[in-house]
């Protein structure tokens, strides 16, 4: 029986952000680095692989550490961090990841013989003088080995935060450049093929700029390059018949603050946001658009998420919702426990951009999800909060309890849409154990969506939903 399986797809406990998806043999494999819960920068954790056999997306299989840091040469005391890589299965059989050191302003390979085995150091990219690869900022490598043609994508266009190491880079953007068989050698020289915003009037890519998070894959005749626009939260997409040229802004795929989505700004997000990375994959007919969702108070804590996608006939992809539901493909059971912290939208009406250059100095004043004491649960519950899953089968559900705690009193109010009328309430009494409330509730046969929204003092804790 297939399991149930939401976002994050992986356990609560796992942060694997910069999915790269790859279907090897009879099974999907996710690439990302890895953030350590409650940590303090991005990507603390040597790299980790999770599986799934493509029949049953349900059943992830935990593979084990397949590169630590220290490994690297250049990073014998394992210092400086692993930061988003790829895998590409090359013309020998053997599977090449590649990655970058934290600020090491190169791209550097290990290989292996079985796509989640131990990893070994290959080497650096470089020229044929043994010149490792510096132009165009080398960073977030992307990967594809196609036509018997190795590219590389890559970049880094920092022009949204105040980094001086990358003050008066010339021409930051998307680039590409082929390889040499032997996946590591520089053949040609790189080329820019989206442009970054100093670039961007004028082109399809204005207002859509790249920033940083290539994902490249060939479709068809076309090669689709999905990418981190300068808004940061979003997924675009650029499309060419050429690999290294010829690119045009495709549109957006997903945003982690629904922020687009149905003509939604930016000012109205549905969940905090932040930068945002991951990948194509088709399985077993079906396409998903794989990305990452921010949790705890910064962007250091970034969990794996996945919607299925439509690849239309025209070659386009309208943008997704960012749902509860995910890898499940339909609505989730209208029966059974579930997380708290599984919603899919989270919000008090002024979410915030994370901040990516350590934790907020000032008072918390939004929800969002932590996790103390091996309990993870959704937080700092204030008056006008709104708490959302979607999708679910409600037409099953009679009764949900709630688990929650706090020193909040008033009422937490369930609607079956974002904005639109109460289905029922709950009476919410300060308590400082997690205290269960149930109420019953009749939902209409075409209800899947399901809200909460909070009314009343002080704030309070959701640890689970209880629906029956």
């Amino acid at each position: 029986m297939k399991k149930r399986v939401w976002n994050p797809y992986l356990p609560l406990d796992e942060y694997i952000p910069d999915g790269e998806p790859h279907v090897f043999g009879d099974r999907l494999y996710i690439y990302g680095s890895h953030d350590k819960e409650n940590g303090n920068e991005f990507c603390e954790l040597d790299y980790v692989c999770y599986s799934a056999p493509a029949e049953d997306l349900s059943d992830w299989r935990y593979e084990g550490v397949i590169y630590r840091k220290e490994q690297d040469p250049f990073n014998k005391e394992g210092k400086l961090c692993l930061y988003a890589p790829d895998v590409c299965q090359g013309a020998d059989g053997r599977y090449y990841l590649y990655y970058s050191l934290k600020f090491s302003n190169c791209i550097s390979v290990a290989v292996c013989d079985t796509p989640a085995g131990q990893y070994e150091y290959y080497g650096r990219v470089s020229h044929e003088d043994s010149k490792p690869l510096t132009e165009n900022i080398p960073y977030d490598p992307s990967v594809i080995y196609v036509d018997n043609h190795v590219y590389l994508y890559y970049g880094f266009a920092p022009t949204t935060i105040n980094l001086p190491r990358y003050r008066g880079i010339q021409k930051p953007g998307g680039s590409v450049v082929e390889l040499e068989q032997d996946m590591l050698t520089v053949k040609g020289e790189p080329q820019i093929v989206i442009p970054s915003s100093d670039y961007g009037k004028g082109t399809s890519f204005e207002g859509h700029e790249y920033f940083e998070a290539p994902s490249i894959r060939k479709i068809g005749a076309l090669y689709y390059l999905v990418y981190s626009a300068v808004n940061c939260h979003e997924l675009c997409y650029a499309v060419s018949r050429e690999p290294m040229s010829g690119f045009e802004f495709g549109g957006v795929i997903i945003s982690n603050g629904d922020i687009g989505y149905q003509g939604r700004n930016s000012e109205d997000r549905l969940f905090a946001i932040g930068n945002n990375h991951g990948g194509l994959v088709q399985v077993k007919g079906q396409w998903y658009i794989f990305y990452h969702r921010h949790t705890h108070i910064n962007q250091f804590n970034r969990q794996g998420c996945a919607e299925p996608i439509t690849l239309e006939p025209d070659g386009s992809i309208r943008q997704v919702t960012i749902t509860t539901s995910g890898l499940y493909g339909k609505p989730l059971p209208g029966q059974g426990a579930y997380p708290a912290v599984i919603c899919c939208n989270l919000t008090n009406g002024r979410m915030p951009i994370l901040p990516s250059l350590g934790r907020p100095d000032v008072d918390i004043d939004f929800p969002y999800i932590t996790c103390r004491d091996e309990e993870r649960f959704v937080t700092n519950i204030k008056d006008g909060v709104i708490i959302g899953y979607k999708y679910i089968n409600l037409q099953e559900t009679r009764e949900i309890t709630i688990v929650y705690r706090g020193k909040g009193e008033g009422t937490l109010w369930v609607q079956k849409m974002l904005e639109g009328e109460t289905a029922a309430r709950y009476i919410v009494e300060a308590s400082d154990i997690w205290r269960k409330v149930k109420q019953k509730i009749c939902f209409d046969k075409d209800d899947k969506t399901l809200f909460f929204r909070y009314e009343g003092t002080r704030e309070i804790d959701l640890l689970e939903l209880i629906l029956e």
